[in-house]
Parts: structure tokens; sequence; C-alpha cells
């Protein structure tokens, strides 16, 4: 089984799908009246479906962004604002990782998650020109008040816990789920060691941001997430469909 899609409505698919084409180097299929935007690789796509557009980021909804891996958010971040895009500066988040963030044009956030923590990075890990070429969609992050049903949920699904992320200063941990025979290098899933490790697998990761307790809104856009192999939909722990692709 492989996570194949997140699945998300928008107001105007063709429009959206080009800014994933030309801004971030993925490809382009249309499926009847939506668009799949990918990277072609194990990793999941994003199904873009109409009737969406009035999208606005709530830190109280279910779901919160995609996050994209890539070798060198540097280049990427530069090339990005060379196109007119407003993105953070990036930098090191704790123990977590080397990042920066943007809105699509629909504001939908996408995270950018260097393979390596700032100052391990190899030299020449990516062309200036070409940032995006080893990009993958890493995580789909969803927000729980209740993580211990997401991990039944993910565990009866055939998912794995891969590393769990202790982010106390902000009110909250992190965890993260993925179809695979993958075990990560450190058996503590807390283990810093773990996440650059984490963050170079070339499948797509279902991400939890937990607070503990916390009750979270359904988000309207956020359709649900498709998963390759399963033989007929489900609703996850939260209510929210799960497809077979």
């Amino acid at each position: 089984m492989r996570l194949s899609a997140l699945r998300l409505r928008v107001s105007d698919p063709e429009r959206l799908s080009a800014f994933y084409r030309d801004i971030l180097g993925m490809t382009v299929q249309g499926q009847g009246v939506c668009q799949r935007v990918g990277y072609g690789g194990p990793d999941a796509d994003v199904v873009m479906m109409p009737g969406g557009g009035k999208y606005s980021h709530d830190q109280g909804q279910r779901y919160w962004k995609i996050g994209i891996t890539l070798p060198d958010v540097d280049l990427a971040a530069t090339l990005l604002r060379e196109k007119g895009v407003e993105v953070s500066e990036p930098k090191q988040f704790l123990d977590i990782g080397y990042m920066c963030h943007l809105k699509d044009p629909e504001g939908f956030v996408i995270e950018l998650l260097q393979w390596d923590f700032e100052g391990n990075r190899p030299e020449n890990a990516a062309t200036s020109s070409h940032p995006f070429t080893e990009a993958r969609l890493g995580q789909i992050t969803l927000r729980t008040g209740d993580i211990a049903a997401e991990d039944a949920f993910c565990r009866v699904q055939g998912m794995r816990l891969l590393s769990m992320q202790d982010v106390a200063q902000y009110g909250f941990d992190l965890h993260f789920y993925a179809f695979t025979d993958e075990t990560p290098p450190n058996a503590d899933l807390w283990a810093v060691e773990n996440r650059e490790w984490l963050w170079k697998r070339p499948y797509t990761t279902l991400e939890f941001q937990h607070v503990a307790g916390g009750t979270f809104a359904p988000s309207p856009d956020y359709r649900g997430l498709e998963v390759s192999g399963l033989s007929s939909p489900v609703r996850d722990a939260f209510g929210d469909q799960v497809w077979p692709e």
C-alpha cells in the first residue's frame, strides 16, 4: 500500500496546477474536471478538485500543509523569490529541520524542508537553476488532539510509526507514519538522529501535529487522502474520508 494523494478543493484547478508545475517543478495530469500534480516518484500527488475558492489557513482546522523535501532549501527559496513568490527566510527550526514556508495562490501552506540540518548539507547538493529536480512531497500534515486514536487507525491500515518529535515549547509534538517496511536508524523514535534520515525518504509520510486534548474543526477544502491498495473507502479517526487511489 502507498499514501498516493492528498485531495484539495480549489477554485481553479487548471490555474493552480500551473503554479505547482511552473514554480515547484511538478508534473500535471488532467483527470476529468480535476488536476493531479506531483513529482512522479513513490511519493504522493495532490489532486485539485473544483468547488473551492474560500480557503483561509486556520490553525484551528484539521488540515495544515504539505511539506516538500529537497536537498537545498536556500537555492529553492532564492529561485522562488526570483519568480515573485513570497517565501519566509530559511532557518533551522529547533532540532526538527532546516526549512521555510510559502503559500500557493489560493492560500494553502507549503513547507520546504531540507534533507539535512543547517550546516550538514553537502556541497553542491543541488543546482541553482533546478533546485526542485530531486524534490518530493515528503509530508501531508494534519492536526489532532487524540494521537492514540490516530495511531490506532494508522496501524490498522498497515502504516508504521517512524518518528516522534517533541516541540513542547510550542505546545505540541509531531508523529510521522508511512506505508513502509523500513526502520529508522535509532530504535528510539524520539531520537534526533532519525530526523535527517526521515527527510530523505522517497515516500510521503502522514504527519500529525498533536496538541494533547485539542479540538479542531473540519477543513472544508480538505477532501481526504488517497491510498493505493485500499480496497474500499474508510473514514479516519477524525471522520475524514480516505479513498482508494
